[in-house]
């Protein structure tokens, strides 16, 4: 029953900007944290940005800290990612993922292992494309 659809990737310019979005049905949104990966073909899927929906408790890839933004709307069950002053680099698909299990750990184990575990994470949208042009 849990659905994610994320939408806004596109093309843009090295230094511009897009705003990603997950629409979210089926989650226990307090019960929830939702992620955002990226991959590019022949690499490993990254997590770039979780938070979590009760606190809004939030953790960042160090390659994206001060660039992107996670914010979350319990009344929509949507989740959207800001991000700023794209690099060629932050190009990849990327994924809109949801952790309706163990939620209240993944934020804090990722803030001390310095990274998001795939394995916690549930179910997956289709994924949307960002291209960042040089």
């Amino acid at each position: 029953e849990v659905q994610l659809v994320e939408s806004g990737g596109g093309l843009v310019q090295a230094g511009g900007s897009l705003r990603l979005s997950c629409a979210t049905s089926g989650i226990t949104f307090e019960d929830s944290a939702i992620g955002w990966f990226r991959q590019t073909p022949g690499q490993e899927r990254e997590g770039v940005v979780s938070i979590r929906s009760s606190d809004g408790d939030t953790y960042y890839t160090d390659s994206v800290k001060g660039r992107f933004t996670i914010t979350s709307d319990s009344a929509k069950k949507t989740f959207d990612l800001q991000m700023n002053s794209l690099k060629p680099e932050d190009t990849a698909v990327y994924y809109c993922a949801a952790d309706t299990t163990t939620a209240g750990l993944t934020i804090a184990s990722a803030q001390v292992m310095g990274g998001l575990r795939l394995e916690d994470f549930d179910y997956w949208g289709q994924g949307t494309q960002v291209t960042v042009s040089s």
